[in-house]
Parts: C-alpha cells; structure tokens; sequence
C-alpha cells in the first residue's frame, strides 16, 4: 500500500484534496531533511564509563545506599571520561557526582541513562515521573533537570498555599532518562522505534517504583514531545494516575481508548509551540511507520486538555506559567482547579 493511500487525517474526514497532498509533500521534506542532515554529522565515539552500580530492586531501607552508590558511580564515570579527554561529559558527570544529588538510577555509558529524585521520595504520597523528549541525553541533562526542579518547587508552592502544610500531600519528582532519546534533525524522531525501545522500561521502572513507595500514592506521569510517545508507547502496562501529554507530536493512537490505559488522559500545547505545525498524520515509508497520527490536543482524541498559555515547545515548565501550574494541579489531584484551554 502506498503513502497516498496509508495517510490517516486527524479529524476522520478526507478533507480536501489539496490538504491532503500539502501534508504529504510536507511529511516528505521533513523526512528527507531527516535522512540528509545527520550525514554531514560524524559519529561520536563512545564514552568510557563502568557499568552501572546499582542492579536490582530499590527498597526504602536501601535508599540513601542507593543514591550514595549511583554518586560513586558518576564520580568514577568522570574520571573514565576525563582521561578520555571528553571534558564536557566529565564535567556533566562530576555534578552527577554531588553530595546532594539522588539517582535510584545511573549509567555513564553511551548517551546515559538515570532516573534522579526531587524531594523525599520515601515519604511522598504524590508522585510525578517526568518523561523526556529528542535531544536528551547526559551531556544535554541540565535542562531536563531544570523541568523537574521547577515542577517539584511549583507542587511545593501550592502546598504551601493551600495550607496543608502538615497533613498535606508529600510530594516527590522523578527525572527519568531511561531510554536513548532520538534526535531532533534525524530520521528516528519521526518513527516510534525509540518509543518502542522504550516502553518495557518506563514499565518496569514505574512497577519499580510503586513497590518503593506504596500502592496508596498517586503516581502521574508527565510526558514532553517525543516522550509522549513513549508514554503512549508504554500506557497499556502503566499503574498511574494521570497521563499528561505536553507538546505532543501525536501518539499513535487515534484515540485515548487506544492508549488502553485506566489513567485519566490529559493533553496541553501552547499557542507558540512549532508542534503544532507539524503534520498529524501517519504513514508507511518504505515498510517503516513514520509520523503519530492524531493530534492529542484535538477533540477527536478525546484527552482532557488543559490551557498552556502562550508559551513555545520548551517552555512549558517555566516558573510561573500557565501551563506548569496546571501541571502542578494535575499531579497534586486538583483536577477541578485546572484550567482548560
């Protein structure tokens, strides 16, 4: 079956004809740009790192053993790569390796894997693990930690406000990076081959963590672009709570149903952000899926969507937005407080 024929439009309609062929020349561009950029890129060698510290389950008992062998860990990981001559890893690795960090996962090698904590994870009742999108990787983590740290100090700012200060909802963020995220300017961010690749472990890791902290918290998980599609990826298996989806090229899925999951969808774009250009369709190219088909912000989805305000594809925790505060609601259970958009 050919591309014509395979091109799924978001809305179920066939629309008229010349949207069709302008989304499908534009889906072309996009993958030839895809498939011709990264060749002018050479590889880069792989990075020296020791094999990851910690294997098997994490208890609250083990806790602070954990977090002090993945430290050890990125500290002797920045050595590897230092004498590599790879200074921005090492460096990236020696912060890993600071006192006050805590990673129930980490794994220097290749592009980098870990999992790290935002608050008192032993004792939080409310519990967010963020999921990344393209371009994530060790050597690029601060800015996905700056999301984490900016969610847990907004859940912490509405604890505060509400006046539970003492039998309040505990809060608890989990940055995961586990999983070698695609490229933004690459073939494999138009697939769902990382996402696939993904999904066994969001499942395992999130069956991990609800051993650790008990069956009664409230586990959300909080998905930015590629990421959501590992969400979508992995929803069938998932124990969570909430499933929210910002700036989401699409799932996969046409609807929420085919997510099938127990959680309770939530989708959010603001008005500036590119996703929101990109073509919702998906086809088969040369035997390979490319593209998420429909948006999650359109009502043919089906999720709940939330305002996001005015912001661009990164800016969708940025303190004091619109979109983080609801993120923030929906984390906490406020589900009643979140705005829509």
């Amino acid at each position: 079956m050919g591309l014509g024929e395979r091109v799924r439009e978001e809305h179920g309609g066939a629309g008229p004809r010349r949207v069709r062929r302008w989304r499908r020349g534009v889906l072309a561009a996009v993958v030839a740009a895809a498939v011709v950029v990264p060749l002018s890129a050479a590889a880069r060698p792989e990075i020296p790192a020791p094999a990851p510290a910690v294997s098997g389950h994490v208890t609250v008992a083990t806790l602070d053993e954990t977090y002090a062998a993945n430290r050890a860990n990125a500290a002797e990981a920045a050595r590897m790569a230092d004498a590599h001559g790879d200074r921005g890893r090492a460096a990236a690795d020696r912060a890993m390796a600071d006192p006050a960090r805590r990673f129930l996962t980490f794994d220097g090698r290749g592009s980098g894997r870990a999992a790290e904590v935002f608050g008192d994870l032993a004792h939080a009742d409310r519990v967010a693990v963020l999921v990344p999108g393209s371009d994530t990787s060790l050597d690029t983590y601060d800015r996905f930690r700056a999301t984490a740290a900016h969610l847990r100090d907004e859940l912490r700012r509405q604890t505060l406000a509400s006046g539970d200060t003492g039998s309040g909802p505990r809060t608890a963020v989990v940055a995961w990076l586990g999983y070698e995220t695609p490229g933004t300017v690459s073939t494999t961010v138009l697939t769902p081959d990382r996402a696939e690749q993904a999904a066994p472990r969001l499942r395992e890791f999130v069956r991990q963590l609800h051993a650790l902290v008990g069956g009664e918290a409230r586990l959300s998980l909080v998905c930015h672009s590629y990421g959501t599609v590992v969400c979508a990826r992995a929803a069938g298996g998932l124990d969570v709570d909430d499933l929210a989806l910002v700036g989401s090229p699409g799932t996969g899925a046409d609807t929420v149903a085919g997510l099938h999951t127990r959680a309770r969808v939530w989708a959010a774009r603001g008005s500036d952000d590119w996703v929101g250009e990109v073509p919702h369709v998906e086809a088969d190219l040369f035997g390979t899926t490319v593209g998420f088909g429909t948006d999650p912000v359109s009502p043919a989805f089906g999720a709940d969507v939330f305002a996001a305000g005015d912001g661009g594809h990164s800016d969708y925790f940025t303190p004091g937005s619109v979109s983080l505060t609801n993120l923030a609601r929906i984390v906490l259970g406020e589900t009643s407080e979140v705005t829509r958009a």
